[in-house]
Formats: C-alpha cells, structure tokens, sequence
C-alpha cells in the first residue's frame, strides 16, 4: 500500500459477522469509509487466508492511495485467543501496521463507550464474552445450534420444537406453536418435526430463520411458547452468571442481535432473569453498530 494521503490517522474497524462484514474507516471525526459486503469465503480457522481476505478487503473499502495506521477486527467464529492472535500476526505482517483481532462479541463493550463489562449477543447463535480485571478474555456459549445456542433464534426452534413434542407425548392437542411449526417446516403433523430438522444442512440458519413462529405463537397465548422464550430468557442470563462466577465484572450487559433486540418477549425474559440472578447488573441494548466498537479498538492502537 502506497502512504496514506490523509494527514491525521486513518484507522480502520471491521465486524466480520456470520452473514456480513461492516468496514468503517475514520481519520479523526471524519468518516472516510462505511463499507458493507457479504462474508462469503472467510476462513477464520485458516490464519493466511483470513488475513489475505481482510486484507482484500481493506483494498476494496478504502479510497484510492489510502493507507491504514491501525486495523481492528471483530471476527465471527474466531473463538480462542490462540486462533484470534495467528490471525492478528499474519494480518499485521501484510499491512505493516498495528493490527488487533478479537471475537466479534468483544465488540461490543467498545462500541458502548465503555471499558469493561460484558458482550451479550442473541442473534441465529448465543455467546457472552468478557474479561477479567487483570485482561483475560472469558467466553461462554456459543457451542452452535445442535449443542447449545440456547436463547438465540436456532436454539428457540430447537427447544420449541422439544417442548411441543413433549406436549404430544402427554396427549396434548397441538397449539398455536406446534401448528405454527409444522407450517414452518411443511410437514403434516408433529412426529414429523424431527426428520424435518435432521435434514437441514446448516441447522443454525435453517433452523433460526423460523424462530418468528415461536415469537407469534407467544403472541397468540402459547404457554408452551411462552414457557420457552422464558427459558431462553433464563439461559441467556445464566451465561452473565458465569461470567461473573469467572471473575468477570457484570456491572454493564451490552446486549446485541437480531433476536434479543427485535424481540421484546425474549428482551423481557432476559431482563426479569438477570434482575434475580445479578441485581446489580445493567442492561444496556446496543444501538449503535457493532463496528463501532472495532473502530474504538482502532483508535485505541493508533
């Protein structure tokens, strides 16, 4: 890359998430680039060719002859800090400037303005990240769609569809969810709910794109719906608890993803959970983009 023709820093942020990646580059006040495209082909388990797409992308967003002084990324399915720290060194090898590389939930406290706290993200997935007083990056959750992922969109479909299996086994008439299931996945009754899901190829998309079925059924009176945002409202709050069982401070939950924020059930649920397991803990849902966040931590290198 040639200097940048920019007389203050340019840095550069970039939240690489599990359908999209945002870019935003700024020189002091002044944004230079507010780039979106889709994530197709990042390999985040693959350091070269992580860093060679980030830094494709830093040549497509940024204007002609402009020169990074620091870069900042938020990384979907980046889940350790060994994977995160092989990316950052290649990455900084190829631009030649400070470079950090972090999951995409550590975004979040940033992105809030604050300095310590938790990233809480319900979106298709679950996960909740922190660090302790003296640095160490805390993660819990985020175990996808078959395992875990309890109170993001894939799980929610995945717990209904148990709960309304069990209220057929009890003899139970379908409701308003299980009827609203088996629409959703085009079967003819609630036996063939589990083919139904054993077929999908990427459960986590396959699966969460139906969880507006649980959110309407909760609407139109569902206890069994009901029951189970309440649960997901639960587990999502339990993740916080580990955290600060972990010696994470809880006192700031910056929450973030389509299901939590679209979906006041599932906000409530989450709320009046975290109010009896950490009554001291704040709820602050995240207004502002996640790439923020990335751009502070930019800033914070340049």
């Amino acid at each position: 890359m040639q200097d940048s023709p920019f007389p203050r820093p340019l840095v550069v942020g970039i939240d690489v998430g599990g359908t999209k990646t945002h870019l935003r580059a700024c020189a002091g006040d002044d944004l230079t680039a507010d780039h979106v495209r889709p994530s197709a082909g990042w390999q985040p388990h693959d350091p070269v060719a992580a860093a060679d797409w980030l830094c494709a992308l830093v040549d497509e967003a940024l204007p002609a002859g402009a020169r990074p002084s620091s870069v900042a990324v938020g990384a979907h399915a980046c889940e350790t800090p060994r994977q995160c720290e092989e990316i950052r060194s290649v990455l900084q090898g190829r631009l030649g400037v400070p470079c950090l590389v972090v999951g995409d939930a550590e975004l979040l406290v940033p992105a809030a303005g604050l300095d310590k706290g938790v990233g809480l993200v319900a979106g298709t997935g679950s996960v909740a990240v922190g660090r302790r007083l003296d640095g160490t990056l805390v993660q819990v959750g985020g175990w996808g769609a078959a395992l875990g992922d309890e109170g993001g969109a894939a799980g929610l479909v995945r717990e209904a569809a148990r709960a309304v299996w069990a209220a057929h086994d009890r003899g139970e008439a379908p409701d308003t969810l299980a009827e609203g299931l088996i629409s959703a996945f085009g079967v003819s009754e609630v036996p063939a709910l589990g083919a139904a899901l054993e077929k999908a190829t990427d459960i986590s998309a396959e699966w969460g794109r139906h969880a507006p079925v649980v959110f309407e059924a909760v609407a139109s009176g569902s206890l069994v719906a009901g029951e189970v945002v309440a649960e997901g409202g639960r587990s999502l709050a339990s993740l916080v608890v580990r955290l600060a069982e972990r010696g994470v401070p809880v006192d700031d939950v910056v929450v973030s993803g389509g299901t939590v924020l679209a979906q006041p059930a599932l906000h409530d649920a989450l709320l009046a959970s975290l109010a009896i397991l950490l009554p001291g803990a704040r709820l602050r849902p995240l207004r502002v983009p996640p790439v923020e966040g990335a751009v502070a931590l930019a800033r914070s290198l340049a």
